[in-house]
């Protein structure tokens, strides 16, 4: 939200564990800098600009509210602030948040509700007619910068030329305001692979892109929710740019079961026996020194010999040639 959204507009952050600095000082490769506050109350006193929006942006395993998160939630309400939340809590159902936002006429917006199965859509195939080429934003684990990379990328593209489009796959994505997308853990299994067509479909007939990406979720091998062959069988992306955090071990909140990401070059292979193509490998860099991240990009792109860059220091446009190239081979 703090690299940028075309749907709100972010004033203020509520953590206890920052209060006192602004974002400038806690993120490194983020522009915005606003202040972090200790909560709601202090944040209401102190921004000179009344929000009209308090969004629970965390990304918890399983979506389930905190219970030391509603104190905060019913301070906004009485602040006439509407909530959004992208949990799988669902805060319409929560009698007390509805009672007050009734009282003080706020709105409480649940971008996880699962819409209604009338309104879904199942896979017909018809976009196998559709030569538009596509790309798929995978991860070697979930929370790695898939959508991060899938937008810096998008935007790259369409510096150099390329008329590009990227749809979302979670909540974030419509946070953010992207124009297409749909959430793809508040979907019923058996239309996740309609839904992705559908959205194809949609982007391909009102925005005739030369180029499509498509944020992907999870994991191909996560155990608490694999996923990412959808894309490619029926998104039917023949091209894949994988995102890899070599300072990780194991997949995110499963140190405890000491449960080990597999090795990248396994995955491309995986990749390939799905029937596409890994065009380059990008990189998160948390948990690693500079210097141990730079001698790993070395190695691994010896290794696969293919790109292997760091989005968020500006290398992805070094991936404009590779995808002219693919675009070349895939366009109809």
């Amino acid at each position: 939200m703090l690299r940028g959204s075309q749907r709100f507009k972010i004033l203020g952050i509520v953590d206890p564990v920052f209060a006192g600095k602004t974002t400038a000082d806690i993120l490194p490769f983020i522009n915005a800098d606003v202040p972090v506050f200790e909560d709601v109350s202090e944040s209401l006193a102190k921004l000179s600009e009344k929000p009209d929006y308090c969004i629970i942006g965390v990304a918890l395993h399983g979506g389930i509210l905190p219970k030391s998160f509603r104190k905060e939630i019913l301070k906004a309400i009485q602040g006439r602030i509407s909530v959004v939340s992208g949990l799988h809590t669902q805060i319409n159902d929560d009698l007390e948040f509805r009672a007050l936002a009734q009282e003080y006429k706020v709105d409480l917006i649940d971008v996880r509700k699962p819409p209604p199965l009338k309104n879904r859509h199942f896979w017909s195939g018809q976009s196998l007619e559709i030569k538009t080429p596509r790309i798929a934003l995978l991860g070697m684990d979930c929370v790695i910068g898939k959508r991060t990379t899938g937008n810096i990328l998008k935007e790259t593209c369409e510096k150099n030329g390329i008329r590009t489009e990227f749809i979302y796959t979670g909540q974030t994505g419509w946070m953010q305001g992207l124009k297409f997308g749909f959430i793809f853990d508040a979907t019923v299994n058996d239309f996740i692979s309609g839904e992705i067509e559908n959205q194809i479909m949609l982007c391909h007939e009102e925005a005739k892109p030369e180029l499509i990406l498509i944020e992907g979720q999870s994991s191909l091998r996560n155990p608490s929710g694999p996923c990412g062959s959808e894309f490619i069988l029926s998104g039917n992306c023949k091209g894949v740019i994988l995102q890899h955090a070599p300072g990780r071990k194991y997949f995110d909140g499963m140190e405890d079961l000491k449960i080990e990401i597999p090795a990248v070059e396994e995955e491309v292979e995986l990749i390939r026996y799905y029937g596409a193509r890994t065009l380059a490998i990008t990189l998160n860099e948390e948990n690693i020194s500079q210097s141990r991240l730079l001698e790993y990009q070395v190695k691994l792109q010896e290794k696969l010999s293919i790109p292997v860059v760091r989005p968020l220091n500006g290398e992805v446009k070094e991936l404009v040639p590779v995808i002219r190239e693919y675009m070349g081979r895939h366009a109809g």
